[in-house]
């Protein structure tokens, strides 16, 4: 069954969900607007979506430390109780996302935390590439913010692929669990750690320094 752009605001106006998720739940339900609105309540998205002008303050600063040391995450996640914080499922979230942005390496959060200038810049090589691929001058700015929607699912923590499930996104995640603990939950921010990172390190040529300790060695 087919469904139109009219289809999708109208489930977005009943559920209060994103379009994105609407136009995802009618894709899964076949166009049938019952089942898509049960398909969101199931996922929690309906409810999440809810839940959005509510304030989370409570939760945790969680940590996470991949291959020995080599890699380490710090994440504030927050939740709208000190009690839903102390539950095993949000420790798990936490886990999940600390993990994930420990993998994909996320710049920022959320889209809205994209620095200007840094879009700016993405946008312009995204232009140059269409220009030299021979694109005509009056698409070039469309190709490029299609280009900009897909570097987003690459530096933002919401819009990235989970790595444990690549099928839905970091804010379907969060909308899930929101629906499934009932209080609303954001990740506020984080900062990933890759040992050595930022020290400047010399570099070595083994042959010319097996040829040093030869030389040293016989002018001894």
């Amino acid at each position: 069954m087919s469904f139109t752009a009219q289809d999708v605001k109208r489930l977005r106006d009943m559920t209060s969900a994103g379009m994105m998720d609407c136009k995802k739940a009618l894709t899964e339900c076949d166009g049938n607007e019952e089942a898509a609105v049960k398909w969101l309540r199931e996922k929690g998205i309906a409810s999440a979506a809810k839940k959005a002008g509510r304030t989370a303050a409570e939760g945790a600063i969680h940590s996470y430390i991949h291959q020995g040391g080599k890699y380490g995450v710090l994440a504030e996640i927050n939740i709208e109780t000190d009690f839903a914080a102390k539950s095993d499922q949000f420790k798990a979230l936490c886990d999940d996302i600390c993990m994930h942005i420990c993998s994909a390496m996320p710049k920022w959060v959320r889209q809205a935390d994209v620095p200007q200038d840094a879009i700016d810049a993405e946008k312009e090589i995204f232009k140059n590439k269409a220009a030299q691929d021979g694109k005509p001058e009056q698409i070039q700015d469309k190709i490029a913010e299609g280009q900009l929607k897909k570097w987003y699912t690459k530096v933002c923590l919401y819009d990235q692929p989970f790595v444990k499930d690549p099928d839905k996104s970091i804010e379907t995640l969060l909308n899930e669990a929101t629906g499934s603990i009932g209080e609303k939950i954001d990740v506020h921010r984080f900062v990933r750690y890759e040992r050595g990172e930022g020290i400047e390190k010399v570099a070595s040529n083994l042959a010319d320094e097996v040829a040093a300790t030869v030389a040293a060695a016989e002018s001894k």
